[in-house]
């Protein structure tokens, strides 16, 4: 790490939690005309289109192995697994229900983590686990009750990111921030738009491109851009402070997603949401604090 300043990467976190919910909302937004997989494109796409610059740039883009390559291409599929389960989830939920919901993602980790990894979890790390699923139940039940399994894709979101991390884990010290970041952006854009191109067409919603209309392709270009910016704030803020200083900020997302959620949609988490988000968020904190602890790094936030 290039000189721990904690304060300048709290800050920078603090930014990255304020600006993420800005693409989701951009994709509430355009998620009432165009198809999860064109704004996917657009996600990833306008990434690319600034990373793969800046980390040559940087000269961090480093040509890759065949296993590298590998590796970025499933990490890219996973990734675009869970961003096309949320973004779904997102045309019928407000904002705040399916982030407080994917935030059951550190504990998924965790457990894969001891699966995969092969890392040790105490009693209670698995209590904090099964209480944070108990704050997420209390989020999904009355969800589950309106829209039925579409209720649901945001806990595939955490399990499709919670794989993403995974890997992550394999390949995050063997590059800068900025190149990861690039070649996933990449790999997930080579993967989506020849799907594009193949179901054009076709009548399947999901991945049938439509020509974007007025304000629609400011929401497709807001989706990609904050994505991209949201992206360098989290690099910056791993780069200047440990994970386990800034990883429960990550928190902070669902307060910002609760106030978009209000200001654009006039959504706001009723009652028994808002126990669930407390729970999950105190569980999700126990958890970092206990990797802290037992001198583990914590995953990055997502």
């Amino acid at each position: 790490m290039t000189g721990d300043r904690p304060l300048l990467g709290i800050l920078l976190m603090t930014g990255f939690a304020a600006i993420a919910p800005g693409m989701d909302a951009f994709a509430k937004l355009a998620g009432e005309a165009i198809p999860v997989g064109q704004i996917l494109a657009f996600r990833f796409g306008i990434q690319t289109l600034v990373l793969v610059p800046l980390a040559l740039g940087l000269g961090a883009l480093v040509r890759q192995s065949g296993k590298a390559i590998l590796l970025h291409a499933v990490r890219a599929a996973l990734i675009l697994a869970a961003t096309g389960c949320f973004f779904s989830a997102l045309r019928f939920m407000p904002m705040a229900d399916a982030i407080a919901i994917f935030f059951v993602e550190p504990f998924i980790l965790t457990l894969l983590g001891a699966v995969f990894l092969g890392e040790t979890i105490g009693w209670r790390r698995l209590l904090a686990c099964a209480i944070g699923f108990a704050g997420a139940l209390l989020v999904i039940r009355p969800s589950f009750g309106d829209l039925g399994a579409i209720a649901l894709l945001p806990l595939a979101t955490a399990v499709f990111f919670a794989l993403y991390m995974v890997l992550t884990r394999k390949v995050a010290k063997a590059l800068h921030p900025v190149a990861l970041q690039a070649w996933t952006a990449l790999a997930a854009a080579v993967l989506i738009l020849p799907l594009l191109a193949v179901f054009e067409g076709s009548g399947i919603q999901p991945l049938d491109a439509v020509m974007p209309q007025g304000a629609y392709w400011a929401f497709l270009v807001g989706v990609g851009a904050t994505a991209t910016l949201s992206h360098l704030l989290l690099s910056g803020a791993l780069r200047f402070a440990p994970a386990a200083t800034i990883a429960p900020l990550q928190y902070l997302e669902i307060v910002s997603a609760t106030l978009l959620g209000l200001m654009l949609f006039g959504d706001f988490p009723d009652r028994q949401t808002l126990i669930g988000i407390a729970v999950i968020v105190t569980s999700g904190i126990y958890v970092f604090l206990r990797e802290r602890d037992l001198g583990r790094r914590p995953a990055p936030p997502p």
